[in-house]
């Protein structure tokens, strides 16, 4: 059996939509919480209808890099 920690894994790339799609853990309660009281410059507070909050683990950074290379040789924007 794996762990949460171990599950997050497989990407990919809808070309149609022009968006990669990553597989990760959902954060808790609180982490969501603490994310939507975030203020960022330019966006409202809160996570609007229809996004949400990914954790991905350091040890993706190598499929994420390779997910936007791919899609930048492909012109996928």
């Amino acid at each position: 059996m794996t762990s949460p920690h171990e599950a997050a894994g497989p990407s990919g790339a809808d070309e149609d939509q022009g968006e990669l799609i990553f597989q990760a853990w959902l954060p808790s309660p609180e982490l969501e919480a603490e994310c939507a009281a975030t203020e960022v410059p330019g966006h409202a507070k809160g996570i609007p209808a229809g996004e949400g909050i990914v954790r991905i683990p350091f040890r993706m950074v190598g499929m994420v890099r390779e997910a936007c290379d791919a899609a930048e040789r492909a012109h996928v924007r």
